[in-house]
């Protein structure tokens, strides 16, 4: 069930090879859409592979399955190197364009909300692309807060973009 509403049986499970090319086509579904990731494709099976596989233990990833078709996908990576901020993730979601407006995105990202504590993360980052509304309406949706921006942070299509940042503690700060 999917915001209430009967659906067929959803199923999170952490990605693994086969599912490189289900990645890979959602991810360039987004990158056509010009809102949701600097990052440019296309993204074939074996270059997804060959990411999933260099992924430590802290960065999984993971997908959400409906009658055995990949639905979406989603990520957590730590933000830096540096041991202070060890605590902290970049969080990503992505969804299969046909699948969205189901709620498939905030399982996904709720999903991450849970787990991220057993990984050790403490604080949860978004960095939401200019134009991107149904990101940002997914992500303060479910209790992140936009703290900032960094602008011209990037290009997509020889064009600067601006990113909200947007955060989630996942701990009460004292």
């Amino acid at each position: 069930m999917l915001d209430g509403v009967p659906s067929r049986e959803h199923l999170i499970r952490l990605a693994g090879p086969p599912d490189a090319g289900a990645i890979g086509a959602i991810y360039d579904e987004a990158i056509a859409s010009g809102v949701a990731t600097f990052a440019r494709g296309p993204h074939a099976a074996a270059e997804r592979e060959e990411w999933l596989g260099a992924r430590g233990e802290r960065a999984p990833v993971w997908v959400m399955e409906e009658d055995a078709r990949v639905l979406a996908w989603s990520a957590l990576a730590p933000l830096s190197h540096r041991p202070w901020y060890d605590g902290v993730a970049e969080y990503t979601v992505y969804v299969a364009m046909d699948a969205r407006g189901r709620g498939v995105g905030g399982a996904m990202l709720d999903h991450l909300v849970q787990q991220a504590p057993g990984l050790g993360y403490w604080k949860l980052v978004g960095m939401i692309l200019e134009g991107n509304g149904p990101g940002l309406a997914l992500a303060t949706g479910r209790g992140f807060r936009a703290v900032g921006a960094h602008r011209a942070h990037g290009r997509v299509d020889g064009q600067w973009r601006d990113v909200t940042v947007l955060e989630l503690h996942l701990e009460e700060p004292s």
